[in-house]
């Protein structure tokens, strides 16, 4: 999606200036607590990470396992499912197919027609010999075959505790991101309308931003309206408490400008490699890895560190030159989502399904079929902006 190098060191530039003054706040606040709580006259890079829970469960203290209690999954299904029937037209029914296991349900989405536009396994639960993490796969994409539409399914899979004593399982508050992040990807997959087979769905998608559609669906997650009602206590059926949803919410932008930063010197370190590094000149990898972190973070390194002999994601993991992907992609999501909470400050609720339609319609559909930025443009009517991302991050700017 991306045109160039450098315009993606220009938005990685001015993320790094936006979020400075809040990592050198978030680094005087560890630093604080490693001098009196700690003992420690000097922050070294080894203390930071202990130092940062001890700040945060002072703040922040509040039972994960508690949070769970309040999200049972019969309450999420039809949280997840509430969302995307009301955002984007579909009804999601139960149907019928083999499985590959007792635990794997089978769902159809139609249109409100009652038209099959796709169907989707679900298969939540660990279980010995299954694949860990949580992914989406495509099991067929759509594409015409003469007068024939073939309709998509996807394979959407998680790695959740199973039901236990009788009762429902429950997911944290992490895996209920991740149902909705991978349910995401379902959409983009299930909800297109191309029928070229290489640019339907998932496929022909650029890199940078494949994960828009995914990472979108995770902004629901943190309102408070659409998560307070898919919320039912598993013993006692209560939603969940505002007071606990919102040390949730702190929790969560806890130390984000330290992340970003973080995030900011892996991206620059990963590009420039490609970009800029001579492997013939005088600076080698290690040197070069530090004048960017000293460049762009507020945290040194220690002296003896070589955190690019691990950074195995461009070297193993098929990012070399792609890591700043995961920050364009937040910024597209972020700035996606702010166009529901635009239209929520009329309507009342982000779930609005006249911003969906245009979503669905201008980014979903047209799968890899013109370029994302298009694609983007035609559904914000405008290039991204960091300010939503800022925003969601607890680093928006202070108003006057």
């Amino acid at each position: 999606m991306a045109e160039s190098p450098q315009q993606v060191i220009a938005v990685l530039e001015d993320l790094a200036t936006r979020a400075r003054p809040h990592a050198d706040k978030d680094w005087d606040e560890l630093r604080a607590v490693a001098a009196k709580e700690l003992g420690l006259a000097e922050l070294a890079p080894w203390d930071v990470a202990y130092a940062a829970e001890k700040l945060r469960e002072q703040r922040y203290a509040f039972s994960e396992n508690e949070v769970k209690q309040y999200f049972p999954e019969p309450a999420v299904l039809k949280g997840l499912y509430t969302v995307t029937e009301t955002l984007f037209g579909v009804r999601i029914k139960p149907d019928d197919a083999p499985v590959w296991h007792k635990d794997v349900r089978f769902f159809r989405v139609e249109n409100r027609d009652g038209s099959l536009v796709a169907q989707f396994y679900l298969d939540l639960y660990a279980r010995e010999g299954k694949r860990g993490g949580a992914w989406m796969d495509d099991a067929r994409s759509r594409a015409k075959h003469g007068s024939t539409v073939q309709t998509p399914v996807a394979y959407l899979t998680c790695n959740f505790s199973a039901p236990v004593g009788g009762k429902p399982a429950c997911f944290t508050h992490d895996e209920v991101i991740t149902l909705f992040h991978e349910f995401g990807h379902g959409l983009h997959h299930m909800l297109t309308r191309v029928d070229e087979l290489g640019v339907s769905g998932i496929n022909g998608v650029e890199w940078d931003a494949v994960e828009l559609p995914s990472q979108f669906m995770e902004n629901f997650c943190w309102d408070w309206d659409v998560l307070s009602s898919m919320s039912s206590h598993v013993d006692t059926g209560a939603t969940l408490p505002r007071e606990l949803f919102d040390k949730m919410i702190a929790a969560k932008n806890f130390q984000s400008g330290l992340g970003t930063l973080r995030q900011i010197v892996f991206s620059m370190f990963d590009m420039l490699l490609h970009v800029d590094f001579d492997p013939a000149g005088a600076t080698g990898v290690t040197a070069f890895a530090r004048e960017i972190n000293e460049r762009y973070h507020v945290s040194p390194q220690a002296a003896f560190s070589r955190w690019p002999n691990t950074f195995s994601h461009i070297f193993a993991g098929g990012y070399a030159a792609g890591y700043y992907s995961y920050k364009w992609a937040e910024v597209l999501s972020a700035d996606a989502y702010a166009a529901f909470e635009e239209a929520a400050a009329a309507s009342g609720s982000v779930l609005d399904a006249a911003t969906g339609t245009r979503y669905r319609r201008e980014i979903l559909e047209v799968g890899g079929s013109r370029p994302a930025m298009d694609s983007f443009k035609a559904f914000r009517g405008r290039e991204p902006e960091i300010d939503a991302l800022l925003r969601h991050n607890g680093m928006a700017a202070p108003t006057h």
